[in-house]
Formats: structure tokens, sequence, C-alpha cells
């Protein structure tokens, strides 16, 4: 009976740890993190060098509402890159 019982444990393959993410999960985490980055680069400058002077380019169109966009955007492609099955098919 041992015999049996060690050649039981024996056959016992282990199995090869597998990744969550996939090929098509890390291109969209890729894609994510491009917009978002140039999101934050858009928001950058429109300062002024003198503190006294008031600089009115710090409210124009790319800093209030074409750089958030662009992350907003960034964080909903992390979240479909996250939620993505791509060894599901259609």
């Amino acid at each position: 009976m041992r015999n049996r019982m060690g050649k039981k444990n024996s056959t016992i393959q282990k199995k090869k740890p597998q990744f969550i993410f996939q090929r098509k999960n890390y291109t969209f985490l890729f894609i994510g993190i491009a917009f978002i980055a140039l999101g934050f680069i858009l928001m950058s400058g429109g300062g002024s060098d003198d503190p006294d002077v008031f600089n009115p380019e710090i409210y124009n169109f790319r800093r209030i509402r074409l750089a958030p966009l662009l992350v907003l955007i960034g964080l909903g492609i992390q979240i479909y890159a996250i939620l993505l099955d791509p060894s599901k098919k259609k």
C-alpha cells in the first residue's frame, strides 16, 4: 500500500503559474497610462514668472477642459483594461 500511495503523490503535476493579465490587457493599460500622462502634461505650465502679475493663460481651454478630460478617459481605459477578459471569445 505504501508503494501505491508513493506513486500517487509522485504523479501529481505542479501547475504552472499563470498571469492574470494577458497581452491585450497590458496594451490597454499602457494606452491608459499614456492618456493620463498626456493630460497631466497639458495641465502643466501657465504660471507667471512675477508673482505680482496675473496670467490669464492658466484658465484656457487646454488646462480647464481638455487635460482633465484626457485624464478621465485614461482612467476609464485603465478600468476597462482591468476588467477585460481576453480569453473570452465572441
